[in-house]
């Protein structure tokens, strides 16, 4: 088996927020993935830029209008993202579940179970969360929304203590 020549280029850079530094990347059709400082950041590199056949590039200029909405995010000037997604990483249940969570209401929380519902797989709450974990683009696609029916947090990618954080930036009163 030969290597293909990389057919996209990703531009990536980091920023800090409130939550810790965060890796972005995207391509020409827009943001691509979010990382946590805590995913090992050479991994998420390498992962990104093979799971899209891409070759990365620093290229901080090309996220700066997604660093700029992230931040009116954290200080309490933005509730709704626009900002072009490029949503290859995600696919199968996780595609539709992040098309889903893009329209969930800020401020707001619903359970795994209520996403089940949403996407028409009732009593799929477990694959819904996984389907959130392998959300892609954390915090613009906001799978911190998404709770235990007993108002419990559940799981996070970037960490329970980061989901607080979001929720509670955004007044989210948990059980």
């Amino acid at each position: 088996m030969t290597e293909t020549s990389p057919s996209l280029t990703l531009a990536h850079s980091t920023m800090d927020t409130p939550v810790g530094r965060l890796g972005l990347f995207a391509s020409d059709k827009g943001l691509a993935k979010i990382a946590f400082e805590a995913d090992r950041y050479d991994r998420v590199v390498r992962d990104t830029a093979q799971a899209l056949n891409a070759r990365v590039v620093h290229h901080p200029e090309r996220l700066d209008p997604a660093k700029r909405q992230i931040d009116e995010y954290f200080d309490h000037l933005r509730r709704v993202f626009d900002l072009k997604l490029d949503l290859r990483l995600a696919n199968g249940l996780t595609l539709q579940v992040v098309k889903q969570l893009n329209i969930l209401p800020y401020g707001r929380a619903v359970t795994y179970g209520e996403v089940a519902e949403m996407v028409g797989h009732p009593g799929s709450a477990r694959a819904i969360g996984q389907a959130c974990a392998a959300n892609p683009l954390p915090i613009v696609v906001p799978c911190h929304r998404v709770i235990r029916s007993d108002g419990t947090l559940g799981g996070y990618a970037g960490a329970e203590q980061i989901k607080r954080a979001l929720l509670a930036l955004e007044g989210v009163k948990l059980s």
